[in-house]
């Protein structure tokens, strides 16, 4: 169904690294360039999160006072919600009006045909490595102990200082109280590390398009937060 917009998108990738000379470099550039498009869907959520947090204090109020009459909570959180001018879902609706965008992106570099044709963008190179190349076909074919596994390993140590970042404000989140907070409290931190797995399964582009918008997530989360409270 989306053939033709992950064409486009592949085919403008492919256009930009002419100028850039690397094809590598052009998958930062665009990525960088999509995030930029998609920061006003960043800071609509921060405000989100932020309104959320003001609220916070007023909602705990109402749960303890109507704990046992959940119709009257709601009515009485709706109406909160109403005075304050604040939207219960303004914290996440427009980090998922980001997804469908970034899933279209990620699906160029993750895939070796578009539209039955073969992804030419794939085909391009970075430091002798293919950046359709998976790491256990670098292992295999030049050995653990090479240069093309090196630009592996760089790539995995990048995604890891970018991943550790990422989990240690996950660490310091809050979680709400209930059965399995225990498990889910020591398993979030532990999420971001699956991109270093991901970039060790799928090509190297993909890898690059990982690192990139992590980067930019970890450094966007930190700026636009940074009067949030680290639980939100």
């Amino acid at each position: 169904m989306f053939d033709s917009v992950i064409g486009f998108t592949a085919d403008l990738i492919t256009l930009l690294a002419q100028p850039l000379g690397s094809a590598a470099l052009a998958i930062v550039v665009f990525t960088v360039c999509v995030r930029l498009l998609l920061l006003p869907f960043g800071v609509m959520q921060a405000r989100g999160a932020r309104a959320q947090a003001a609220l916070a204090p007023k909602l705990a109020k109402l749960r303890e006072r109507h704990a046992k009459d959940p119709a009257r909570l709601y009515r009485e959180t709706t109406a909160l919600y109403a005075e304050e001018g604040v939207s219960p879902f303004g914290g996440f609706l427009p980090g998922l009006a980001q997804l469908p965008v970034l899933m279209v992106v990620y699906r160029v570099f993750i895939s070796s045909t578009i539209a039955g044709h073969a992804n030419a963008l794939l085909t391009h190179g970075l430091f002798g490595v293919q950046l359709g190349q998976h790491f256990a076909g670098v292992v295999s074919g030049f050995g653990l102990i090479s240069g093309p596994t090196l630009v592996f390993a760089c790539l995995f140590l990048l995604l890891l200082a970018v991943a550790a970042v990422t989990s240690r404000r996950m660490r310091s989140a809050t979680v709400p109280q209930g059965p399995g907070s225990g498990v889910l409290r020591r398993v979030l931190p532990l999420l971001p590390f699956l991109t270093v797995l991901g970039a060790a399964v799928l090509p190297l582009a993909a890898g690059i398009y990982l690192l990139v918008t992590t980067a930019w997530a970890a450094a966007e989360r930190a700026v636009l937060y940074r009067s949030v409270p680290a639980g939100v």
